[in-house]
């Protein structure tokens, strides 16, 4: 029988109606949760890339079913076209994702490119902002610092463009990576981005008052160092202003007063509106301050400035257009049907580790090891995926479990529902307890 056509909205509604739980608490100190899905498998794809044939790209597509993403990508057919999403799915298959990712890219006759970095203060909002832009949340998003913990890379096709995120960690001090015991990687990643980089994408969050006011120095370090690579500044979270002539402020503080080479018309920042660029400040004195200047709370040298908020499509759009339009003519580096460098794995322990932060208090998150005991296609073509957590105290392990298995529940139904929704297949997990020895 034909799988039923869900459409947009309607396949997430139809997603949270049926969305069950069972939570089955065991009486041994590893307790294994389930958070099953009942609705048909589906892996959309909106790939319309060149046929390709060979006997072990047919007998992955064989393997994976019909309209699953790999089919898409060989060029096989589809049982209805209509079907297809304008964002691609990422495969749960990590065989299936390596050949998108080595395959040669499907380019139009055109081809533009741009690679942009994300750079901003830990919890300013990158990982937002980049979901947003994708259009498929794939980037794991925290209220805690440090949730993303390397550099993760995304991509944006559309039509004729590329457009490659690199969504990196926050930039932080020598002294806070060792204050915290945080990966050496997370003082070395923002800086390796830069060196691919056409264009930077800096990150302020206007509702934190303690960090508003200026570029961190390592920031400013950072762009310093690559003046050469065209930087855009975007105020994030603007909604949270009570006041919004608070903008003004900050805009002449983070720019120091100049944009694109000019000194801004602060009326001119004050009236545009969210989601929205201000425009190249065309007035009376170019004026540009020494980049050596060891005084600077700003960077002068910004091409424009965006005001939105990360958790609104709306005002996305906007970047999103203009990072569009700033790519220039040059060979694409993906196949259409990728969306992130990401293996399907690094996505599951991503989005587990997100919710243990969202869950837990404090260190405690930071304090779980995750180990993947168990990741395979179940009979039904649902995704099983069957996790360790492994914590050093037993005050810990309590927390994690909660009152009646309540808290490690909660974790598996949503780490579930967002698996399901960057796989756009059934997902089953079973997440365990266990305490070090």
């Amino acid at each position: 029988m034909a799988a039923p056509s869900w459409r947009g909205a309607g396949l997430v509604q139809e997603v949270l109606r049926v969305w069950q739980v069972g939570p089955h608490v065991a009486r041994e100190r590893v307790i294994p949760f389930s958070s099953p899905l009942s609705f048909q498998r589906r892996c959309v794809s909106c790939v319309a890339g060149s046929a390709f044939s060979g006997p072990r790209l047919a007998s992955a597509s064989r393997n994976y079913g019909q309209g699953s993403a790999l089919d898409h990508f060989l060029g096989f057919s589809q049982r209805d076209s209509s079907v297809t999403s304008c964002v691609p799915a990422v495969s749960m298959h990590r065989d299936e994702q390596d050949l998108l990712l080595v395959h040669h890219p499907d380019m139009p006759e055109n081809p533009r490119v741009l690679r942009v970095v994300l750079l901003g203060a830990p919890n300013a909002g990158k990982s937002t902002l980049s979901n947003q832009l994708l259009g498929r949340k794939v980037f794991p998003v925290s209220k805690k610092v440090h949730t993303t913990r390397c550099q993760a890379l995304g991509v944006i096709t559309e039509k004729e463009t590329q457009v490659i995120l690199l969504d990196t960690p926050g930039i932080i001090s020598p002294g806070k990576q060792k204050r915290h015991h945080l990966e050496l990687s997370l003082l070395d990643d923002p800086w390796k981005s830069m060196e691919s980089a056409d264009l930077v994408v800096v990150l302020v969050d206007v509702s934190d008052k303690w960090t508003r006011n200026q570029l961190s120095p390592q920031l400013l370090r950072c762009l310093t160092k690559f003046s050469q690579i065209p930087s855009v500044l975007v105020m994030n979270k603007i909604d949270c202003l009570k006041r919004k002539s608070v903008l003004l402020e900050l805009t002449a503080a983070l720019t120091e007063g100049v944009v694109n080479g000019k000194k801004l018309e602060m009326r001119q920042a004050f009236h545009s509106q969210p989601g929205t660029r201000c425009p190249s400040p065309a007035v009376k004195d170019p004026h540009t301050l020494s980049v050596g200047n060891p005084q600077r709370i700003g960077w002068p040298h910004f091409k424009e400035i965006f005001m939105l908020s990360a958790l609104s499509q709306e005002d996305v759009k906007t970047l999103k257009q203009y990072l569009l339009t700033q790519a220039q003519p040059g060979p694409w580096e993906y196949h259409s049907a990728v969306l992130t460098s990401q293996t399907p794995e690094e996505i599951c322990t991503n989005v587990i580790r997100e919710k243990l932060l969202e869950h837990l208090p404090q260190e405690v998150p930071y304090n779980v090891q995750q180990k993947t005991a168990v990741w395979e296609e179940g009979p039904g073509g649902e995704l099983v995926i069957q996790q360790k957590l492994l914590v050093p105290k037993e005050s810990y392990m309590k927390l994690l479990i909660g009152p009646k298995g309540h808290v490690i529940s909660q974790i598996a139904q949503e780490a579930g529902r967002d698996l399901m929704n960057i796989f756009l297949c059934d997902v089953d997990i079973h997440l365990s307890v266990k305490l070090l020895k």
